[in-house]
């Protein structure tokens, strides 16, 4: 007969009868493997929070790395170049020499692909005619051999020419090559493209010049700057007899017919001063001159005449100057090597050309400042052949370093601002810039820059603008201070009533009651967030605007209401106060605040007359110089705290729940009061949970999103006013993110902020713990 073998088990301590009891090994072993699986989900956990955080600092991080410019290749001339273009693609360099002859080289392996002359032959034979087509000239596919130029062209530039100095343009300007008899071509040259078997084929072209009479006397002009586009063409120069001509043609064409006609206005403005720059503003609004004394003189064009402003600097020589992309910051070059910037603020009714900041200066002389097509990025090039990269926005020197070629005649852009060409007797060489991120840095995210047009140096988000010419403002200060405003106002509601509600719940009602109230309050944090703001925005926001004054009677008048509710109970029969459970009152007083309350708001209007003279919002304006928003922080404060109320409340309550019996009957037994007992002895030792509680409510109203997304006008404003909205760290990436080209500037700054999220989270918790643990020590168990 088999014997039955026991099961094999274990011995382990049994503390209660200190002897051994066995445990089966199957009951040990999914004890162990439940243990290992819990291990491995919380080290998943953490390992995905690391991951997290990896990612979102592999995104951010390109925002901290410099430029990058290297040299390009060198190319000869035949010709000094007096002006140079480049295409958008990098293809094709023209060049325009001292005489007026063009040529145009292939990138690719140095070719001449076109050379003519850029004036029209009828100007060159000292004809009168305002305008003449432009000579066939030597044109070559940009792919195709390039032929032999035409021997008569270049003799005859070089013999009894016109030309008397080729005016380079900066990027979007066109040539202006101005004649000894007081006339200027406006010319440029263009890069068609098209496509043969999807390869991309560039070929330069000269656009027809536009011919205008400058000076009837027929001296040549002083200097000059000019502004084209399908519309029209304008010039603005100074004459040899010193007069400031402004030069406008505009075309209109008659759409029945088909005919073009064309309409010339001439403006003479003031102001005796003898201009080494001018430039005129792509708006055509303003003219800028600087002197070689040094004086920076500006016309406002809506007004004409005598100059608006003259600011006179006698301490160096302006050498070179430039408007930067969008035409309205003034770069300023002197023979010092000092680059500063202006531009017009408007104060009051006037608007005034103001010194806003000066740049890292140059060792030598500068002579050339060579704007981005694409930013407020600049390169300035010194006599002494080095260059300095600056963002003007910020102030920033992004690069220094020597040029390819020193002694440069010309420095030209890109239009793409990644590339600037030097022309030089040398011939011409390139510069190869990559700028992601030019506009961001520390004092971008968190300090106060002065922008364009504004009247002091501020702290501004708005990461959009309506055109190209637009100057982002990514200041993260007042989403900062809408997060904090945001999670201050909320939890000023939320913390008072969720301790408050679960000290009374744990600690004074009865627990039939307490059975009821806990799951009811615990209910509310499964609203989602989005019904939250749903509501607040939509049906709160608006009844709030109108309610308000009762609002502020009824913060006012709450109290009185408790006291008075606290008396009637007191004082009814005491045979009547103990048929009901202990902590029932909490009906009694919700009843008496509903009744309150709504009674308030229905005396609102009259509040309103007494107190604020029947318009509170006018009021408001005239007396606190306050403006009443209808989704502001009060909306958000209310949403929010509605939001928060429930964590709190319930992590709160379980404190409370937990601290050992024995305490708090020890506190009764010795002659205190129940109201003593909780304040004194079970609030303190709860103390630590209740920390953790408000830290945990403070996480969840600085993460949240939609309840400020759709409650607040989501307006990036530094400001304390409670009638005003905010916006954001969450709720700006939430808006943001759809919007940002996926490696832009934008785009990684969005996840800059959210890094920052996630430090400042993570920095709270941790605060909390310790704070949590010394707090555990000091009042013993929690």
């Amino acid at each position: 007969m088999a014997t039955l073998e026991p099961p094999i088990t274990e011995p382990i301590r049994d503390e209660a009868s200190r002897g051994i009891r066995r445990i089966p090994r199957r009951r040990l072993l999914v004890d162990r493997s439940s243990r290992g699986v819990i291990a491995a989900g919380g080290q998943a956990v953490i390992a995905l929070i690391l991951a997290m955080f990896v990612f979102l600092v592999i995104e951010a991080y390109p925002l901290a790395q410099g430029v990058e410019i290297e040299p390009g290749a060198r190319f000869p001339v035949e010709i000094e170049p007096a002006a140079v273009r480049i295409d958008p693609h990098l293809t094709h360099i023209a060049s325009v020499g001292a005489s007026g002859l063009l040529e145009v080289i292939r990138t690719e392996d140095g070719a001449t692909v076109l050379r003519q002359p850029i004036l029209p032959p009828a100007l060159e034979a000292g004809e009168s005619e305002a305008s003449a087509p432009a000579p066939a000239g030597l044109i070559a596919e940009a792919d195709g051999p390039a032929t032999e130029p035409s021997a008569t062209a270049p003799e005859r530039l070089a013999g009894g020419a016109q030309v008397h100095r080729v005016f380079a343009g900066g990027p979007g300007e066109p040539f202006l090559v101005a004649t000894r008899d007081g006339r200027v071509a406006v010319a440029d040259v263009a890069f068609d493209i098209h496509f043969v078997d999807n390869v991309r084929v560039v070929t330069p072209r000269v656009i027809e010049p536009l011919v205008v009479t400058l000076d009837p006397s027929g001296a040549p002009v002083r200097v000059a700057a000019g502004r084209a586009s399908p519309d029209g063409t304008a010039i603005v120069a100074q004459l040899a007899s010193g007069e400031i001509v402004l030069h406008q043609v505009s075309f209109e064409e008659n759409l029945f017919t088909g005919e073009r006609s064309e309409l010339v206005e001439r403006t003479v403005l003031g102001g005796n001063l003898t201009l080494s720059h001018i430039l005129l503003d792509p708006a055509q609004r303003s003219v800028y001159g600087a002197t070689a004394s040094g004086a920076i003189a500006w016309w406002d064009l809506a007004d004409g005449g005598d100059p608006v402003e003259v600011l006179r600097d006698e301490t160096s020589p302006v050498t070179a100057m430039t408007l930067l992309k969008g035409g309205r910051t003034l770069a300023v070059g002197r023979q010092d090597g000092s680059i500063t910037n202006f531009f017009r603020i408007r104060r009051g009714l006037s608007e005034n050309l103001t010194h806003v900041r000066t740049l890292a200066p140059l060792s030598s002389a500068v002579t050339h400042l060579a704007p981005s097509g694409r930013d407020r990025s600049f390169l300035a090039v010194g006599e002494d052949g080095g260059g300095a990269l600056y963002y003007a926005t910020s102030g920033r020197r992004l690069w220094r370093g020597a040029t390819p070629l020193a002694g440069a005649s010309t420095v030209h852009p890109t239009d793409r601002g990644d590339g600037v060409v030097f022309g030089s007797p040398e011939g011409l060489a390139t510069l190869s810039l990559d700028t992601p991120h030019p506009e961001v840095s520390w004092k971008t995210y968190f300090g106060r820059l002065w922008y364009e047009g504004s009247e002091k140096a501020e702290a501004v988000w708005q990461s959009t603008g309506g055109d190209d010419d637009f100057e982002s403002k990514l200041s993260l200060l007042p989403l900062l201070f809408g997060t904090l405003k945001g999670t201050i106002y909320s939890l000023c509601l939320a913390v008072p009533i969720a301790i408050l509600g679960a000290m009374y719940t744990s600690q004074f009602v009865n627990p039939s009651i307490q059975r009821l109230i806990k799951p009811a309050v615990e209910m509310m944090a499964s609203l989602p967030s989005v019904v939250l703001g749903l509501v607040a925005g939509l049906w709160l926001a608006p009844r709030l605007e109108v309610h308000f004054p009762g609002l502020v009677m009824i913060l006012m008048l709450t109290p009185l209401i408790l006291i008075a509710g606290g008396a009637l109970w007191a004082s009814a029969p005491a045979a009547l106060r103990a048929r009901f459970p202990t902590g029932s009152e909490v009906f009694w007083f919700s009843i008496l605040l509903v009744i309150g309350w709504a009674g308030i708001l229905q005396a609102g209007p009259w509040f309103e007359s007494v107190l604020f003279g029947g318009d509170y919002q006018n009021w408001l304006y005239q007396t606190l110089d306050l403006r009443y928003d209808q989704r502001n922080a009060a909306v958000v404060g209310i949403a929010m705290g509605f939001a928060v109320i429930p964590i709190i409340f319930s992590i709160t309550e379980d404190a409370f729940s937990s601290v050992p019996p024995v305490l708090a009957a020890g506190s009764l037994a010795l002659g205190a009061n129940r109201w003593e007992t909780v304040t004194q002895v079970v609030l303190p030792t709860a103390s630590p949970a209740i920390f953790s509680a408000v830290m945990v409510g403070l996480g969840r109203a600085v993460g949240e999103t939609m309840i400020v997304l759709m409650a607040t006008g989501n307006t990036p404003i530094m400001d304390w006013s409670v009638f005003n909205g905010f916006r954001t760290l969450s709720a700006n990436i939430a808006v943001e993110i759809p919007e940002a080209p996926h490696g832009g500037t934008l785009y990684r700054t969005l996840f800059l902020t959210a890094l920052l999220l996630f430090g400042f989270t993570f920095i709270v918790n941790t605060i909390a713990e310790l704070v949590r643990v010394r707090l555990r020590k000091k009042f013993g168990r929690l």
